[in-house]
Protein backbone atom coordinates (compact mmCIF):
# COMPACT_ATOMS: atom_id res chain seq x y z
CA UNK A 1 0.00 0.00 0.00
CA UNK A 2 1.29 3.26 -0.87
CA UNK A 3 0.20 6.84 0.12
CA UNK A 4 -0.65 10.29 -2.02
CA UNK A 5 -1.58 13.52 -0.55
CA UNK A 6 -3.36 16.40 -1.71
CA UNK A 7 -3.27 19.84 -0.25
CA UNK A 8 -5.78 22.51 -1.48
CA UNK A 9 -5.77 26.38 -0.14
CA UNK A 10 -9.81 27.81 -0.44
CA UNK A 11 -11.74 31.47 0.62
CA UNK A 12 -14.85 32.64 0.82
CA UNK A 13 -16.45 35.78 1.43
CA UNK A 14 -18.52 33.79 3.96
CA UNK A 15 -17.70 34.28 7.82
CA UNK A 16 -15.80 31.32 8.72
CA UNK A 17 -17.81 29.92 12.13
CA UNK A 18 -21.03 30.48 9.29
CA UNK A 19 -19.45 28.27 6.92
CA UNK A 20 -17.97 25.94 9.08
CA UNK A 21 -21.69 25.03 10.94
CA UNK A 22 -23.16 25.42 7.47
CA UNK A 23 -21.04 23.42 5.59
CA UNK A 24 -19.81 20.74 8.23
CA UNK A 25 -22.43 20.74 11.27
CA UNK A 26 -25.56 20.73 9.29
CA UNK A 27 -24.21 19.70 5.98
CA UNK A 28 -25.69 16.44 6.35
CA UNK A 29 -29.50 18.30 5.90
CA UNK A 30 -28.15 21.30 4.26
CA UNK A 31 -25.94 19.24 1.09
CA UNK A 32 -29.39 17.21 -0.25
CA UNK A 33 -31.37 20.00 -0.02
CA UNK A 34 -29.13 22.22 -2.25
CA UNK A 35 -27.24 19.90 -4.01
CA UNK A 36 -30.38 16.91 -4.47
CA UNK A 37 -28.53 16.22 -7.80
CA UNK A 38 -25.81 15.24 -6.17
CA UNK A 39 -26.93 13.29 -3.16
CA UNK A 40 -29.95 12.26 -1.84
CA UNK A 41 -29.54 11.63 1.79
CA UNK A 42 -27.07 11.09 4.55
CA UNK A 43 -27.44 8.57 7.30
CA UNK A 44 -26.02 8.35 10.79
CA UNK A 45 -25.75 4.40 11.19
CA UNK A 46 -23.69 4.73 14.36
CA UNK A 47 -23.02 7.33 16.85
CA UNK A 48 -24.69 10.85 17.41
CA UNK A 49 -22.83 13.44 14.90
CA UNK A 50 -19.30 13.33 16.85
CA UNK A 51 -15.84 11.61 16.44
CA UNK A 52 -16.56 7.57 15.90
CA UNK A 53 -19.73 8.28 14.11
CA UNK A 54 -20.20 6.09 10.77
CA UNK A 55 -22.58 7.82 7.90
CA UNK A 56 -23.80 6.56 5.08
CA UNK A 57 -23.87 8.74 2.00
CA UNK A 58 -26.58 7.92 -0.51
CA UNK A 59 -25.92 9.37 -4.12
CA UNK A 60 -28.50 10.56 -6.43
CA UNK A 61 -30.03 8.46 -8.46
CA UNK A 62 -27.92 8.89 -12.08
CA UNK A 63 -24.80 9.34 -9.61
CA UNK A 64 -21.83 6.46 -11.20
CA UNK A 65 -21.28 5.73 -7.37
CA UNK A 66 -24.58 4.32 -4.93
CA UNK A 67 -23.26 5.11 -1.63
CA UNK A 68 -19.97 5.54 0.90
CA UNK A 69 -19.65 5.13 4.43
CA UNK A 70 -17.21 7.42 6.00
CA UNK A 71 -15.81 7.50 10.15
CA UNK A 72 -15.82 10.96 11.76
CA UNK A 73 -12.49 10.71 12.93
CA UNK A 74 -12.31 14.41 14.91
CA UNK A 75 -14.95 17.52 15.31
CA UNK A 76 -14.50 20.50 16.68
CA UNK A 77 -16.52 23.52 16.62
CA UNK A 78 -14.33 26.20 18.10
CA UNK A 79 -10.79 25.36 16.22
CA UNK A 80 -13.43 24.94 13.07
CA UNK A 81 -11.16 21.62 12.11
CA UNK A 82 -12.87 18.33 10.85
CA UNK A 83 -11.77 14.85 9.99
CA UNK A 84 -12.96 11.61 8.69
CA UNK A 85 -12.18 8.50 6.68
CA UNK A 86 -13.78 7.22 3.84
CA UNK A 87 -14.07 3.12 4.90
CA UNK A 88 -16.43 1.90 2.35
CA UNK A 89 -18.22 2.32 -0.58
CA UNK A 90 -18.27 3.16 -4.47
CA UNK A 91 -15.65 5.71 -4.74
CA UNK A 92 -13.11 3.43 -3.25
CA UNK A 93 -13.45 1.08 -6.36
CA UNK A 94 -11.12 -1.53 -5.90
CA UNK A 95 -8.38 0.54 -6.17
CA UNK A 96 -7.97 2.39 -2.38
CA UNK A 97 -8.21 1.02 1.16
CA UNK A 98 -9.45 4.23 2.55
CA UNK A 99 -9.16 7.93 1.91
CA UNK A 100 -8.50 10.46 4.58
CA UNK A 101 -10.19 13.92 4.95
CA UNK A 102 -8.98 17.19 6.91
CA UNK A 103 -10.72 20.50 7.01
CA UNK A 104 -9.58 23.65 8.86
CA UNK A 105 -11.28 26.85 8.45
CA UNK A 106 -10.49 30.28 10.46
CA UNK A 107 -11.92 33.64 9.72
CA UNK A 108 -9.51 35.93 7.23
CA UNK A 109 -8.50 39.87 7.35
CA UNK A 110 -11.59 40.96 5.76
CA UNK A 111 -14.40 39.04 7.99
CA UNK A 112 -14.75 35.90 5.36
CA UNK A 113 -12.93 32.41 5.36
CA UNK A 114 -9.87 31.43 4.47
CA UNK A 115 -9.04 27.56 5.08
CA UNK A 116 -7.03 24.14 4.13
CA UNK A 117 -8.52 20.86 2.90
CA UNK A 118 -6.54 17.84 2.62
CA UNK A 119 -6.69 14.11 1.27
CA UNK A 120 -4.64 11.23 1.32
CA UNK A 121 -5.29 8.11 -0.89
CA UNK A 122 -4.20 4.73 0.79
CA UNK A 123 -4.10 2.76 -2.53
CA UNK A 124 -3.80 -0.73 -3.49
CA UNK A 125 -0.71 -1.84 -4.98
CA UNK A 126 0.16 0.12 -8.80
CA UNK A 127 -2.50 1.95 -8.35
CA UNK A 128 -2.24 5.90 -9.55
CA UNK A 129 -4.70 8.43 -7.68
CA UNK A 130 -5.84 11.58 -9.47
CA UNK A 131 -7.52 13.97 -6.42
CA UNK A 132 -11.34 14.36 -6.99
CA UNK A 133 -11.70 18.31 -5.90
CA UNK A 134 -13.56 19.72 -8.52
CA UNK A 135 -16.52 17.86 -6.80
CA UNK A 136 -15.33 19.33 -3.12
CA UNK A 137 -14.56 22.81 -4.80
CA UNK A 138 -18.50 22.75 -6.27
CA UNK A 139 -19.87 21.63 -3.20
CA UNK A 140 -18.45 24.66 -1.41
CA UNK A 141 -19.38 26.88 -3.85
CA UNK A 142 -23.12 25.62 -3.64
CA UNK A 143 -23.02 26.23 -0.05
CA UNK A 144 -21.34 29.39 -0.24
CA UNK A 145 -23.94 30.51 -2.81
CA UNK A 146 -26.67 29.28 -0.53
CA UNK A 147 -25.62 31.08 2.43
CA UNK A 148 -24.87 34.25 0.19
CA UNK A 149 -29.04 34.10 -0.84
CA UNK A 150 -29.87 33.02 2.81
CA UNK A 151 -27.61 36.06 4.98
CA UNK A 152 -30.22 34.71 8.22
CA UNK A 153 -29.44 31.18 7.78
CA UNK A 154 -26.67 30.04 10.06
CA UNK A 155 -26.10 32.85 11.59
Amino acid sequence: MSTVTFTEEFTSTVAAPRLFKALIVDGDNLIPKIAPQALKNIEILEGNGGPGTIKKINFAEGSEFKYMKHRIDALDEATMTYSYTLIEGDPLMDKLEKVTYETKMEASEDGGTKGKSGSTYYTKPGVEIKAGKEKAAGLLKAVEAYLLANPESYA
